[in-house]
């Protein structure tokens, strides 16, 4: 078995457990349509990379699970008395787009069902803690819009909140957190709110050089990336230090960079064949 072999399994082995249930379970062969997409010299080095950091932050269904059972149990957060505890706490349904947050309460109701033999749909009591459920924070938008509308209209003039997360990047949470608290002087209302996750991820800008996502040291020698680079812009690119010492979830400073070269390669072989067959 070739090492490209090893790695299409290794990979569909990964992600197995994706939607399961409502998509087929990925394949080596899946795997291998995917990577058809990138040139084939560089297939065989984005591979060994995407395979390394897809073992180190794929999260699965059972990984969500274990983490809100910790919380149902939690002593800092449910305290001496947990079930009176979460009798007492409202479960936040108001995200405005997406289906992800009645999927995480659903995950939850188990957990408290298992537990407590609590039926989430009647929790809640005055005075309780609220708590606001979803898979992931990216840029912060949808927590902030969700919950800004809340407090404006149906928040209590005091209350503590947990966004309870599973991957949180810490970019957004810090825009929404910031976002939420003007909004919540601005409303008069005593409003607390604290963040949970499972996974953390640092891509704010003061800590660009300890970054845990693809942020460049350089512009990558791509004529096209160069000029897209060139252009005026409100938020301009600052260039990440590399550090060898910090990498995860990458494996090396090295695979890191190069991992953003072959993107900037593809995305210029992607757009040539798009212009061939505009033009044919």
């Amino acid at each position: 078995m070739s090492e490209k072999d090893v790695l299409l399994a290794s990979i569909a082995n990964v992600i197995k457990t994706y939607r399961q249930g409502e998509l087929p379970k990925p394949t080596a062969a899946h795997v291998d349509r995917w990577i058809s997409q990138f040139t084939p010299a560089n297939q065989l080095a984005f591979l060994r990379e995407f395979d390394y950091v897809m073992k180190q932050g794929f999260i699965t269904e059972k990984n969500v699970e274990d983490f809100l059972w910790n919380l149902v149990t939690n002593d800092e957060l449910a305290g001496d008395a947990p079930t009176s505890y979460w009798e007492s706490v409202h479960f936040l349904k108001i995200q405005q787009n997406g289906q992800s947050q009645k999927e995480m309460l659903k995950l939850f109701a188990k957990c408290l069902v298992d537990k407590y033999g609590l039926d989430l749909d009647e929790c809640g009591k005055p005075g309780g803690d609220y708590i606001y459920l979803d898979d992931v924070i990216f840029s912060g938008n949808r927590v902030y819009n969700d919950l800004k509308v809340w407090i404006s209209n149906d928040a209590p003039q005091e209350a503590t909140v947990h966004v309870i997360i599973a991957v949180l990047h810490f970019g957004g949470a810090y825009y929404a957190d910031s976002m939420l608290k003007k909004d919540i002087r601005q409303s008069g209302k005593n409003i607390k709110i604290y963040f949970r996750s499972i996974l953390e991820i640092e891509n704010r800008k003061t800590y660009k050089d300890k970054s845990g996502v693809l942020w460049p040291t350089a512009i990558p020698n791509v004529a096209e990336v160069q000029a897209y680079m060139a252009l005026p812009s409100k938020y301009p690119f600052e260039p990440r230090q590399a550090n060898n010492s910090v990498v995860s979830p990458f494996s090396s400073e090295e695979s890191r960079a190069q991992k953003l070269e072959l993107l900037a390669r593809t995305l210029r072989h992607l757009c040539d064949r798009l212009g061939s067959v505009g033009s044919a």
